[in-house]
């Protein structure tokens, strides 16, 4: 997705030819590149050769991980607590995000070159398998790919990978973004002493402490950490349903307030976005020059990203996690076969309304 508002950015804001490519080789020159995902046997989009752009749909997996400053010095391990997967149609003017949830219990694959005999585990633990002694971001994406790659059925044609710390940058270099709030929710991240907002240290609370923040019920401008944090909450009825949601509204959001005239013409912020976007993103584009695979992406804009939700938008539990019900099967199936827009024709129970824009 931010590669696609990247570009969108890039393209929508004009400025003549050479200002794209000033900003295009701003934001390509830091991305940090691979091949060794999407090479590896079963994951790549078959139907189309390396280093071609599809000219059909496409697929795409966002991986949003945990990783904070420093952890990779540390030898700690990033787990990607976000997997959407981005379906992009034929025409390129569309795109739909689908959640995986985190806590989905799968069969993780065994790799013989990452040492990982395989296990059954929580999804987003496949990145941590992958990454770990010394594979880095490389090894967490491969493996982290081929579980949703054996989940799902969905064959790629670019993996995207950003951290906390990166998503946080883009956000303070946007200035924040325009979301509502659609249900009352508590932080477990931030508490309010004496009318101050401060972060909570320690454990991560199950009930509302006295002195929680609280998001209220509305739409308003956010700053950074509160978009962001908001994205995060999960302390609510359908927990982490909805913060996949969050989620998909803030990509929503950010994408909207890319193109907006407020960012579009103002050079400055275009720049300090792009730069935030380059140092913090990861991606293998299967041989694509990265300059080619965001430009394929340039016709997307904030109404054509539409939220899916799967499982019904609420818990479908299994011992010691979640599942996947039989109607998630089938938007998978539907995504693989590259017939996801007929499928939601006949499903409309599955898109998500996005309050910031209905």
């Amino acid at each position: 997705m931010i590669t696609a508002f990247g570009a969108v950015l890039l393209v929508v804001g004009g400025g003549g030819l050479v200002s794209v490519k000033y900003f295009l080789n701003q934001l390509t020159s830091n991305i940090q590149t691979t091949s060794s995902v999407l090479d590896s046997a079963g994951l790549s989009n078959k139907a189309v050769a390396a280093g071609k752009m599809p000219e059909g749909a496409m697929n795409i997996l966002m991986l949003g991980l945990d990783t904070r400053t420093g952890w990779e010095e540390k030898g700690e391990l990033s787990r990607s607590d976000t997997m959407i997967i981005l379906h992009i149609t034929a025409k390129h003017d569309q795109a739909y995000m689908i959640s995986i949830p985190r806590d989905t219990i799968v069969d993780i694959p065994a790799d013989e070159e990452l040492g990982f005999r395989g296990a059954t585990e929580k999804i987003n633990g496949a990145y941590a398998n992958g990454s770990k002694d010394g594979k880095g971001w490389q090894g967490g994406a491969k493996l982290a790919t081929k579980t949703v790659n054996k989940l799902t059925g969905i064959e790629f044609d670019g993996i995207v990978v950003i951290d906390f710390s990166g998503f946080k940058g883009i956000l303070e270099a946007m200035g924040g973004v325009y979301m509502c709030v659609d249900k009352r929710m508590w932080s477990s991240h931030y508490l309010v002493n004496n009318g101050k907002i401060e972060y909570a240290h320690g454990a991560d609370p199950k009930s509302p402490p006295k002195n929680a923040l609280w998001f209220e019920k509305g739409c308003r401008n956010m700053k950074p950490w509160e978009a962001l944090e908001f994205s995060r909450l999960r302390h609510s009825d359908n927990g982490d349903y909805d913060r996949q949601r969050h989620q998909q509204q803030l990509l929503r959001a950010m994408m909207k307030k890319a193109t907006s005239s407020g960012v579009i013409s103002n050079p400055t912020k275009v720049s300090k976005i792009l730069a935030a976007a380059g140092t913090s993103l990861k991606m293998d584009t299967h041989g694509v020059a990265v300059t080619d695979f965001i430009f394929g992406m340039k016709g997307l804009a904030a109404g054509d990203l539409i939220p899916i939700k799967t499982n019904g938008g609420t818990f479908a539990s299994v011992s010691g996690g979640e599942g996947v019900n039989d109607a998630t099967r089938d938007l998978f199936k539907a995504t693989a076969e590259d017939k996801l827009p007929a499928f939601l024709g006949r499903h409309p129970e599955m898109l998500i309304s996005d309050p910031a824009t209905s």
